[in-house]
């Protein structure tokens, strides 16, 4: 506290004045942010969510997938894919490579939770001008995309393989590449070290540029649309990206789409609009319960473990002290 003197404050005292004093009080009533938490929660609630749904999403991945496996121009509908995937492997066809595609999304959760809502914080804070569906869309998903995308081309194999006797006796029966397919993979390491040894890391980073031209805008989508619309919407328009994406990283080592330019060219070429769109149904069924149970699972942890200051702590900052006879010995101004 700077007091006045005390002649000063005799005199005013005397003449019925005021006299007014700064005091400084630490301001304990901002809410501190817990980045760290935000990656742990976010992580948690992204393995949930794809492991909840992981079965839809495999058979999103067979469908978009069909036109590269076999030399059959006829598509499966999701009817029938589901039917092919339970008659040929049962339950465990549907969770084939679910251990990938939770590790991918651990990632993902973090990234998404962790680092979008600190940047989204910062830009709010620092660039208003950027704040509300900017902050969300410009803050993607592009550091998760490093660890991501090889978990995203181990479970997209390992879900167009289903079990070992699915695949040799059907898929490689039929398979438009035949012998020059990759070899069935037994588990998550497995694959990863199969796909480095016969591609490198080109292999393992197969489709990353079109994974990147699918999530960065899918990501401050799913933020802005959790907050204001209907998240099926933004699942649906990206279903083009998401089929040149799955392509890309199904294909193996003979090389049918040389890029994501060129895998959207002879889409269009030998399949037209309707290739773009294979797999929207299935993609826009998982999307908006996974996000749904992702973004629950985040508010549930938040609600349950980050920590509430009581309100008895809670001290405001005083700045100024009014001294005043005709009123309270205490006022904030």
């Amino acid at each position: 506290m700077a007091a006045t003197s005390s002649s000063s404050a005799a005199s005013e005292e005397s003449q019925g004045t005021n006299s007014s004093a700064t005091l400084f009080l630490p301001n304990s009533t901002h809410n501190q942010f817990f980045v760290w938490r935000e990656f742990l929660w976010g992580a948690l609630a992204g393995g949930f969510g794809e492991g909840m749904m992981h079965p839809i999403d495999t058979v999103k991945t067979r469908i978009q997938s069909q036109a590269i496996l076999t030399q059959s121009q006829k598509q499966k509908s999701i009817l029938q894919m589901v039917k092919a995937v339970w008659g040929a492997d049962g339950l465990r066809g549907f969770y084939r490579g679910v251990a990938p595609g939770v590790t991918g999304s651990l990632v993902t959760g973090a990234t998404y939770f962790g680092v979008i809502e600190s940047t989204k914080k910062w830009m709010e804070e620092t660039h208003p001008n950027l704040g509300g569906h900017w902050a969300h869309f410009i803050a993607g998903d592009t550091l998760g995309s490093f660890i991501y995308v090889p978990c995203e081309v181990i479970k997209q194999r390992m879900q167009v393989q289903g079990t070992r006797n699915y695949w040799t006796s059907v898929v490689m029966k039929d398979a438009a590449l035949d012998s020059t397919m990759y070899a069935y993979y037994s588990g998550m390491f497995q694959a990863g070290c199969s796909i480095w040894k016969d591609q490198g890391p080109k292999g393992l980073y197969a489709g990353y540029w079109s994974t990147l031209v699918r999530d960065v805008p899918f990501a401050g989508l799913m933020v802005t649309c959790y907050e204001r619309i209907a998240g099926g919407v933004s699942a649906y328009l990206t279903t083009p990206l998401d089929v040149i994406k799955t392509r890309l990283q199904v294909q193996g080592p003979i090389v049918r789409y040389n890029g994501w330019m060129d895998a959207f060219r002879r889409i269009w070429l030998i399949e037209g609009a309707k290739g773009f769109f294979r797999g929207s149904i299935p993609r826009v069924i998982w999307y908006v319960p996974a996000s749904a149970l992702t973004f629950m699972a985040v508010e549930f942890l938040r609600d349950q473990f980050n920590e509430r200051r009581p309100n008895t702590h809670k001290v405001k900052e005083v700045t100024t002290l009014i001294l005043d006879k005709n009123k309270p010995p205490l006022q904030q101004s």
